[in-house]
């Protein structure tokens, strides 16, 4: 029997976090208005989110910045610049830097210094050694630290255990469990909640998720870890993400029925912005090409490009893929 056995109830214990800028920022390379940054703010408030990505710690040695917009790197001034100093902590503010893309010594300041609450180191298994120096180096300036162990479905159990133990034995304050292919069924996720809650569990950590929508289960496997014991939910405005994707923030904040959470100020914002966004040319959300990724396990970089070039022949690009099996 799941730990929330009836849609009237809730658990205290629940963050959710906001991924809108940080993953829907892979779709349009980042460039998001100020106006939108800052009503994205006003609408999480609003709606009793607890935490806004604003976006990545990007190394600017290793990115272009004429490529990207200014919430590739997220740097504190840009941040203090559009959103103030956030003195008031109403919404904590977090942002993601990947090992080995970013210049975390140098670019993530004492929180002191700093916007921002929470980082959100992420990494893939063989990583996990300099995911653990950038945990302590972020928990000694001051900040929350999560860690998102990427591309799980592609890694072997023991790896992962080694993983988790290890990230159990530093100072990291939640394990994240993601699907980064939309690949996991509910009942492996299920299984996949009871490994994670073994270590996390044994070491006092909490446990988050971020599920991508390949197969239109990022809902159902977001709500399955919940009922699990898994107190940390990504999500993203209308679903915006990355290829097909993250659990939408309007179907999550329904679903929770916490009386701290407001579905009305999410809706508005779709209203004035993601919708807006959709008919300027910006793509995301479940399509077949992404099916096909997400049943294969596979990364959905093929499926990218299949949006990218304006394919509609998936029986073709289905073949295409099973080919490079």
């Amino acid at each position: 029997m799941k730990e929330i056995s009836s849609l009237l109830g809730y658990r205290e214990t629940i963050r959710v976090v906001d991924a809108t800028m940080r993953d829907g920022g892979l779709c349009n390379n980042f460039y998001f208005t100020d106006e939108f940054v800052k009503d994205l703010y006003k609408a999480n408030i609003e709606a009793g989110v607890d935490y806004m990505e604003v976006g990545y710690k990007a190394s600017k040695k290793l990115f272009d910045e004429s490529k990207f917009g200014k919430w590739k790197f997220s740097s504190d001034d840009d941040i203090f610049a559009v959103l103030g100093d956030n003195t008031e902590k109403k919404l904590k503010l977090a942002a993601m830097a990947d090992v080995g893309r970013c210049d975390y010594k140098d670019d993530i300041r004492d929180r002191s210094n700093s916007p921002l609450d929470l980082i959100r180191v992420a990494c893939y298994v063989h990583q996990i050694a300099g995911a653990i120096e950038m945990i302590e180096d972020a928990k000694k300036k001051g900040y929350e630290v999560s860690c998102n162990i990427m591309a799980i479905s592609t890694a072997q159990e023991g790896d992962i255990r080694v993983a988790l133990d290890m990230l159990g034995k530093s100072p990291v304050d939640a394990i994240y469990i993601v699907d980064s292919f939309g690949s996991i069924y509910p009942e492996q996720m299920a299984r996949i909640v009871q490994l994670y809650r073994e270590y996390a569990d044994k070491y006092g950590k909490k446990l988050g998720i971020h599920a991508h929508n390949n197969q239109q289960l990022a809902f159902a496997n977001t709500i399955e870890a919940v009922g699990d014991g898994v107190d940390w939910l990504d999500a993203t405005y209308n679903g915006m993400g990355r290829g097909a994707g993250n659990c939408s923030m309007e179907n999550l904040l329904g679903f929770l029925h916490n009386p701290k959470y407001n579905i009305y100020p999410v809706l508005t914002f779709i209203d004035s912005h993601m919708t807006k966004l959709k008919t300027s040319g910006i793509v995301w959300g479940y399509d077949l090409q992404y099916l096909v990724t997400g049943l294969l396990n596979q990364h959905p970089r093929t499926a990218i490009a299949f949006t990218n070039a304006g394919r509609s022949d998936y029986a073709e690009f289905y073949n295409e893929i099973i080919a490079q099996e």
